[in-house]
């Protein structure tokens, strides 16, 4: 079978390949990514910055995002019956959610450039949409993960009285007594004890 080869590019990014056929060795370079090469972030051809990054630094990026990792971890939780775990992480998500959108505006530089005016998530420009997106997805989530919490404990509390009834029965047949006391609908179907 012939050799099958891809003709070279001149755009080729493989740092390990050996250069063409004519040019000298280069000493090796770290990447720039497209910036100024002596530390400054991409620009635009009109001067503004190039795409947003994430940056761990930033309060606010990172309220976005543990609000989406927490409100996430909360409702699974909720889901899986563990609402108190859910209703800590709900709680912590709907905070983080909401003070990042609500951030306070960065202060001063040492160097004594004025600090930002924009407030939140608008403070970081091009950046905010992923992050206004993390956070409002945090807010949904830990807004369902607090209701399910809730409904759980709402629901222990109005049948209370079952539930004490099937933990304290000896035998089966008692466990089977305390399904009078739960009313004919479809949460007193789903929470009856089989035979």
């Amino acid at each position: 079978m012939p050799d099958r080869r891809q003709p070279d590019s001149p755009t080729d990014d493989n740092p390990f390949a050996a250069p063409p056929e004519g040019r000298p060795d280069q000493p090796w370079q770290p990447r720039d990514g497209g910036g100024g090469g002596n530390g400054e972030s991409p620009k635009d051809s009109d001067g503004q910055r190039g795409p947003a990054r994430w940056d761990p630094t930033d309060p606010i990026q990172r309220r976005a995002r543990y609000a989406l990792l927490a409100g996430m971890w909360g409702f699974f939780f909720g889901i899986f019956g563990i609402p108190s775990v859910g209703l800590l992480l709900g709680a912590l998500a709907l905070y983080w959610g909401i003070s990042a959108l609500r951030g306070k505006p960065v202060p001063a530089t040492a160097d004594g450039a004025p600090a930002a005016t924009a407030v939140g998530l608008d403070a970081l420009g091009p950046a905010a949409r992923p992050q206004r997106t993390a956070a409002v997805s945090g807010l949904v989530t830990a807004s369902l993960a607090i209701l399910l919490a809730m409904s759980s404990y709402a629901l222990q509390l109005a049948y209370k009285d079952f539930y004490v009834c099937r933990d304290d029965a000896l035998t089966k047949s008692a466990e089977l007594q305390c399904n009078t006391l739960l009313p004919n609908n479809l949460v007193g179907d789903v929470l009856k004890v089989r035979p």
